[in-house]
């Protein structure tokens, strides 16, 4: 999420009841998590496993637990729960509003689009030309909509990121991280029936122009997907996924967080992928491999029976 205006170092330090340190001239931009931190940004650590990691990011101001040496230009604020201070600040700038209506008289649509019975629409939703929204679609507040977009029946549009934060040394394992972030789908784009995608945890949900996608896909929080790509029914991916133009998945297909699909890749159907592919390949399996390799893997495996015999004779 980026702010309106600027945030000054000491306001931020007060505001949360932080120990500023490092350049208190730097002002913060917005608030983002770890992996799609940019400069300017705020981002939380809580564990010394991933202190580094978030030190030696983009991000400018780090909300931290420990005091620990500054870089230069970044700011540390300092407190006993970096979670709470960080999720403070979301749901002071994001915060939980209440709406009576169907369609939010802050919304902004397009008079060529259709807007079919039973559909909600929230605050601060932008919809534009010519697109087709059938019942009981539901988008939730700060999601932008392109041209000529059709969302069928029953979808889901900025959902809250599925993400918590774990600690099992207290009797609530598992804390929302409030979602601050947008869905913002492009031109040209149809979302099938019962599809949902989720709004970025604190960055933005994308789905390229000319994608298309069947009954009952999930996309999860801050994942972007490129240009005309194909997604079956029931494709289900996880959170901060990169999906590069042109990919084409087939039904069922499972993706893990944080990886990137290459360019026109191919993914058959009921395939679990836990890592980086490398595009403009076909892939097959859990987890995939390239279709030309699983293939020979089956014809093994069918003879296995045969190989079995002999060697038993």
């Amino acid at each position: 999420m980026q702010f309106e205006k600027p945030l000054e170092a000491t306001w931020l330090a007060n505001f949360i009841g932080a120990i500023l340190v490092g350049d208190a001239q730097v002002q913060a931009k917005g608030i983002n998590e770890i992996n799609r931190v940019e400069e300017g940004d705020i981002v939380f650590v809580d564990h010394p496993k991933y202190y580094q990691k978030c030190i030696q990011s983009k991000a400018t101001f780090i909300i931290i637990n420990k005091e620990v040496e500054c870089p230069e230009g970044k700011v540390l604020l300092v407190v006993d729960q970096p979670f709470v201070a960080y999720d403070k600040i979301v749901q002071h700038f994001r915060p939980f509003r209440k709406q009576k209506e169907a369609i939010s008289s802050e919304a902004t649509i397009d008079a060529s689009s259709v807007i079919f019975p039973n559909v909600f629409i929230g605050a601060n939703v932008r919809i534009g030309k010519n697109c087709i929204l059938y019942p009981n679609v539901t988008i939730y507040d700060h999601c932008s909509i392109g041209d000529n977009v059709i969302i069928h029946s029953g979808a889901v549009i900025g959902s809250h990121a599925f993400y918590y934060n774990t600690k099992k040394d207290r009797p609530v394992w598992y804390h929302k991280m409030h979602s601050c972030g947008q869905v913002i789908i492009e031109n040209d784009v149809e979302i099938g029936a019962g599809c949902t995608i989720d709004k970025g945890v604190s960055s933005n949900t994308i789905i390229g122009a000319g994608t298309k996608m069947d009954n009952m896909c999930h996309i999860g929080h801050d994942t972007v997907i490129g240009k005309n790509c194909l997604f079956a029914a029931q494709v289900g991916i996880a959170g901060a996924v990169t999906i590069e133009d042109g990919v084409t998945m087939w039904g069922q297909v499972g993706v893990n967080k944080t990886l990137t699909v290459g360019k026109g890749a191919v993914i058959m159907g009921q395939s679990g992928i836990p890592s980086d592919v490398e595009g403009g390949k076909v892939y097959l399996g859990s987890p995939i491999q390239e279709l030309s390799i699983k293939r020979k893997e089956f014809v093994w495996i069918k003879r296995i029976p045969e190989i079995w015999d002999r060697l038993t004779k």
